[in-house]
């Protein structure tokens, strides 16, 4: 099982995981030339991604999904919520929805010989989800969006091999910063986005010694930087009740604007 960030923070998110023979994109947040060249980059065409599995619908999340449609004609797997959704933003172009694969939020599917698991997550979109992919015996997450995490979601996250998991601000940051009121309030709502703290505290629940990384993600450009949530969440872990250090397991920080590490399990 491996995993790439091709883009991923509040500007533009897209992931591509697989295994052998039969990847994925997560999202298809920045332009489809963007999408092709990362994948490019890593080995892989466009043309050969098995589908595409949307998140939920905001642009940040779907900005190069009707290009990939229309160039590739790929099959686009989202909640039927998120497809009215995604069929009335005009700025994506048409998309036939024909292409639509409707998935149903804690119901697993199957594209090839990938396990497919959407997972209900909280945030302010018409009915947004995570995704947990598993092949052969491992299981890579990705979880953005998120604006809380409840028991359900621990015991979804229990086990797995590979993880990206979001952590888009720290909270200092985002309440002293520009933003106006009303956009800070939906940051930190339970709808809103997981900060660096809560990044942390949400790993020290599902770390266990078969976890062989994990990648912070969906970083804010105005309100985080690298070095702070990379910190932030490992201190998050040390000082926490759970029996791991954060440095007992590899952390990579996927990039805003270029492809991140390969990593594989």
């Amino acid at each position: 099982m491996e995993l790439c960030s091709i883009a991923s923070g509040s500007s533009g998110n897209c992931i591509m995981a697989g295994s052998g023979d039969c990847h994925l994109i997560i999202d298809a947040g920045v332009s489809g030339r963007r999408i092709e060249q990362g994948l490019q980059s890593l080995g892989h065409k466009a043309s050969e991604m098995k589908g595409v599995l949307v998140t939920h619908e905001h642009i940040d999340h779907i900005a190069g999904l009707g290009v990939m449609a229309r160039r590739y004609g790929l099959p686009i797997y989202a909640t039927e919520k998120t497809k009215q959704a995604i069929l009335h933003t005009k700025s994506v172009g048409k998309i036939e929805e024909a292409l639509f694969q409707t998935i149903v939020p804690d119901q697993k599917f199957w594209i090839g010989e990938l396990e497919v698991e959407p997972i209900r997550i909280c945030h302010d979109a018409a009915d947004p989800v995570a995704y947990i992919i598993r092949s052969q015996g491992k299981a890579a997450g990705v979880v953005t969006d998120l604006g809380t995490y409840d028991d359900a979601i621990v015991q979804k996250l229990q086990g797995i091999h590979l993880l990206l998991l979001e952590a888009n601000h720290d909270v200092n940051m985002l309440q002293t910063g520009s933003y106006p009121y009303y956009l800070k309030q939906r940051i930190l709502g339970d709808r809103g986005h997981l900060s660096n703290e809560r990044c942390g505290r949400l790993l020290g629940k599902i770390l266990h010694d078969s976890l062989k990384a994990v990648v912070l993600g969906h970083l804010s450009k105005e309100n985080n930087y690298e070095e702070l949530a990379y910190e932030t969440v490992r201190l998050e872990i040390t000082m926490g009740d759970c029996p791991y250090t954060g440095s007992d397991f590899p952390l990579y920080i996927a990039k805003r604007d270029s492809v991140s590490k390969l990593i594989a399990v």
